[in-house]
C-alpha cells in the first residue's frame, strides 16, 4: 500500500480556466482558451505534485440523476455556451496528458471521485482529492484522504475539515440539507444558517438524529424554537436535500489501479493536441514524457 492518488475534478478546473484565463480560439474559430488554461494547470499540477497515480472526472453532461429527484436541481442552463462546448475538448486535454478520464452523465463528477476514494483508498497511501468544493469534505477521512485547493494553495484533512465546519464529514450532507447549497439549487431549510446547523449537527450527526422538538436539543441554540418548527415543517424536504448532498461511492469502476499509474504524458498525442488547437506555447511545458512513447 504505497504512493499517491490524485483524483481531479475537471469540472472545477475547467470552470476556473474559463474565468481565470484569457478567451482564445483555434483555428476554426472555436472559443478553447479554458481549455488551454487547464491544460496549463495540471501541467503545473503534474510538475509540483508528482503523482504516482492520477484520475479526472467530469460532468460529461450537467443534468444528472438529482433532476429527477428534485426538479429545480442544477441543469446547466445558465452556463455560457462557449464553457459548455469546451468540455468534450478537455476530456480529450486530460488523455493527452496521460490521465484516465471518467467522464460522466448519469452521475456527476463528485460522485466519481466518492466512488474512486471508497475503491481505491485501501489500495495506496494517501488520496488527495484536488477540489475547493464543500460537498467533496465528506470523502476526507483522517490524513488518508484529504482535499487540496490549489488556488488557496490549502490541504485540508478531517481536522481541518472540522475545524472550518464545526462538523465531522459525515455531517456534510446533513449541514448543506439545512443550509442550502446555492450551486447545486436547493435552498435548505428556513431559517437555519451555518453557525446553527454546524452547532446542532456537532451533537446529532445527521438530521435523522436531530430530535424534532427544541426541547430535547442538549445545545442551546438561539431562535431554537422556531429552528424547530420549521425542522419539523420542512422535513420531508430536508431529508431530500440530505440525499442530494450525499456523494454516491457505488458507481462501478473498470480500471485498476494499476491503469491509473501516471507514466509521463505521450509525446506524440499531446503534440498533436496542442498543434491541433493551437497552442503551440503549451508544447514545452510537460517535463515528463512517456518512455514508451515513438
Amino acid at each position: 500500500m504505497t504512493g499517491s492518488l490524485y483524483l481531479i475534478d475537471a469540472t472545477y478546473e475547467l470552470f476556473r480556466s474559463f474565468f481565470g484565463a484569457p478567451a482564445r480560439k483555434n483555428i476554426a474559430g472555436q472559443e478553447v482558451g479554458a481549455v488551454a488554461g487547464l491544460l496549463a494547470s495540471l501541467n503545473v499540477l503534474i510538475r509540483e505534485e508528482k503523482p504516482d497515480y492520477i484520475a479526472a472526472a467530469t460532468d460529461s453532461t450537467i443534468p444528472s440523476f438529482r433532476n429527477d429527484l428534485y426538479s429545480n436541481y442544477k441543469d446547466g442552463t445558465d452556463i455560457d455556451p462557449e464553457l459548455l462546448s469546451q468540455f468534450p475538448i478537455a476530456e480529450k486535454a486530460l488523455q493527452a496528458l496521460g490521465i484516465t478520464v471518467w467522464p460522466m452523465t448519469t452521475h456527476e463528477a463528485d460522485d466519481m471521485i466518492a466512488s474512486a476514494v471508497a475503491t481505491f483508498k485501501k489500495q495506496v497511501s494517501q488520496i488527495i482529492i484536488a477540489s475547493p468544493d464543500k460537498d467533496l469534505a465528506q470523502c476526507v477521512e483522517g490524513d488518508k484522504v484529504i482535499l487540496l485547493d490549489r488556488r488557496k494553495k490549502q490541504l485540508l484533512n478531517e481536522e481541518g475539515v472540522i475545524k472550518k465546519f464545526n462538523i465531522p464529514p459525515s455531517s456534510i450532507p446533513s449541514y448543506l440539507a439545512l443550509t442550502g447549497d446555492k450551486a447545486d439549487g436547493f435552498p435548505g431549510v428556513p431559517g437555519w444558517g451555518e453557525k446553527s446547523a454546524s452547532l446542532i449537527l456537532k451533537q446529532y450527526e445527521t438530521l435523522q438524529m436531530i430530535p424534532k422538538y427544541n426541547q430535547e436539543w442538549i445545545v442551546p441554540i438561539r431562535g431554537a424554537k422556531r429552528l424547530s418548527q420549521n425542522f419539523r415543517d420542512n422535513y420531508e424536504e430536508a431529508l431530500l436535500f440530505q440525499d442530494l448532498a450525499t456523494l454516491r461511492t457505488d458507481i462501478p469502476i473498470s480500471e485498476s489501479l494499476e491503469d491509473l499509474e501516471w507514466k509521463g504524458v505521450p509525446k506524440n498525442r499531446y503534440i498533436d493536441f496542442c498543434d491541433d488547437l493551437g497552442l503551440r506555447e503549451l508544447k514545452a511545458r510537460p517535463r515528463y514524457w512517456r518512455v514508451e512513447e515513438n
